[in-house]
């Protein structure tokens, strides 16, 4: 190297100078407010701990900024996690050895890890600053939960529940309740959102060659490896947004199809109403026209029972009806429909917990959204019930009541243009429209649209089971081209295989 760039790039310590330590470095750049925003919320809780432990300088930085603890994640905290009896006592003088005392409770024992936490992080006074909360895959029970909701200790504003180990769901919905009675003091709850349904967002997995590969760098090193491999993971997730089968994007407003994989308990539907207008989930009622709630109840036609349940939560998502383009209830629209009736979007917003940032969609696929649906996001929430036997799994696609009147034990009358109606739905409680809606129940026009050929299928639709369903040309049979393995164009497989051992 020539002396000239030696020189640049190495600097001479004078006799009577000494180097800044690195933490006093640290120091200087988490200063900038920017930087300490967008940095602090990805880091967990102990590197935080840890960090302001180095020097009296980055203690006294990170304990005067409110926003340091202001999104915190106990889901990989080791302290958190609930184990055997022998390593679950972490809570000192709150939490005992349940050996030792007979008089211990079941939420003492479940909730023992974070109620320990909760103490240490208010001695700290940090506990105040924590406005997200995530404690996904954890041992949370009902108890904790409510005093987070009415314990003043607490600033929750989003609190993530997702997948989370005995948690008492009927306790939890009467907490829910409680919390949101009218007669509830001004300004509460606090807490503004819960997710609780969806899928928790998984953890960045490496590679095994890097993750062998980098036990062998440095820390420092380390650290740029991780953000190599986020940059990259990014950039995977903004190319399969535009180019992935379901156009990318987030739930709800860009995905087609189930959204909540789980099934949703009995009296969370009721819940979600009582709590409207004070507390948001991460899914939001059915407005198909079967249930009160709905804008279309009563003015669509509807086959057998009007509404077995008034409410129900909404498990799927479809766009506009595959053949007039929209809904008989209409869509909801963000910016347009009430700020109740919008869901918590997934991932997580790590720079904010303002409710508005939990709502906000995405951009989206821009070579996707080329309907008016996409481009203003908008979706139809849907329950199963409200989709049976009108919702192709293969394409995604859907025929609204309007549209498509399916075949039941109503037929013979849809299929002439005749309905039934006594005297006494009306004292049964049929309404006058509603009854008016029954007999403007339109006919069953050309063959079904949905069908059922191949039970792994589940329910397509005509052109869909034409492009997989074949008759097998030797026996007569009919197969699946996706499930039955081992089957042609022409052959299904049992014809196959044994059309090559007679060869």
């Amino acid at each position: 190297m020539a002396p000239e760039a030696l020189e640049q790039t190495t600097r001479a310590l004078s006799p009577g100078s000494s180097e800044s330590p690195p933490s006093s470095l640290l120091a200087d750049l988490l200063s900038n407010t920017l930087v300490l925003r967008q940095t602090l919320p990805y880091l967990p809780i102990s590197a935080l701990l840890n960090l302001t432990s180095t020097s009296k300088q980055l203690r006294d930085l990170l304990y005067s900024d409110p926003d340091v603890f202001r999104h915190v994640d106990l889901t990989h905290v080791k302290a958190a996690q609930f184990g055997e009896v022998a390593g679950v006592d972490r809570g000192g003088e709150v939490w005992r050895n349940v050996q030792l005392d007979e008089y211990l409770t079941e939420d003492d024992f479940y909730s023992g890890p974070l109620r320990g936490i909760f103490t240490n992080l208010q001695k700290k006074h940090i506990l105040q600053n924590v406005q997200t909360l995530v404690l996904d895959g954890l041992s949370v029970t009902a108890e904790l939960v409510h005093d987070i909701l009415v314990d003043p200790q607490f600033a929750v504003r989003i609190l993530s529940l997702r997948e989370t180990k005995h948690l008492n769901h009927r306790k939890l919905m009467q907490s829910l309740r409680y919390a949101c009675r009218p007669s509830r003091p001004e300004g509460t709850p606090r807490l503004k959102g819960i997710y609780l349904f969806s899928k928790r967002d998984e953890p960045l997995a490496l590679p095994a060659s890097s993750a062998s590969s980098q036990k062998a760098l440095p820390a420092a090193a380390n650290v740029g490896v991780n953000w190599n491999h986020k940059s990259a993971h990014a950039l995977k997730e903004a190319i399969d947004g535009d180019e992935g089968p379901n156009g990318g994007g987030d739930d709800w407003y860009h995905k087609r199809g189930r959204i909540i994989g789980k099934p949703v308990g009995p009296g969370w539907a009721e819940t979600m109403l009582d709590c409207r207008g004070s507390i948001l989930f991460d899914a939001v009622l059915c407005t198909g026209p079967r249930h009160r709630n709905s804008p279309a109840f009563g003015t669509a036609p509807i086959t057998g029972d009007m509404a077995t349940h008034p409410w129900s939560v909404a498990t799927y998502s479809v766009g506009g009806c595959a053949s007039c383009g929209t809904a008989p209830e209409g869509f909801t629209t963000y910016g347009e429909s009430p700020a109740e009736e919008l869901p918590l979007l997934t991932p997580l917003a790590r720079d904010s917990s303002n409710i508005r940032a939990a709502t906000r969609p995405t951009a989206g696929s821009s070579k996707k959204a080329a309907t008016s649906t996409e481009r203003k996001h908008q979706f139809v929430p849907r329950c199963e019930d409200c989709i049976r036997e009108r919702y192709c799994f293969a394409c995604d696609q859907w025929w609204c009541e309007a549209c498509y009147q399916v075949p039941g034990k109503d037929e013979g009358l849809l299929s002439v243009g005749v309905q039934v109606v006594t005297l006494d739905d009306e004292t049964n409680g049929l309404a006058a429209h509603e009854a008016a809606a029954l007999l403007e129940q339109p006919k069953v026009k050309g063959p079904r649209k949905i069908k059922k050929d191949c039970w792994e299928c589940e329910n397509n639709c005509m052109d869909c089971i034409a492009n997989t369903q074949r008759h097998c040309k030797r026996c007569g049979g009919g197969y699946c081209l996706i499930h039955h393995e081992g089957s042609s164009s022409t052959l299904c497989d049992w014809c196959s295989t044994r059309n090559r051992h007679v060869r």
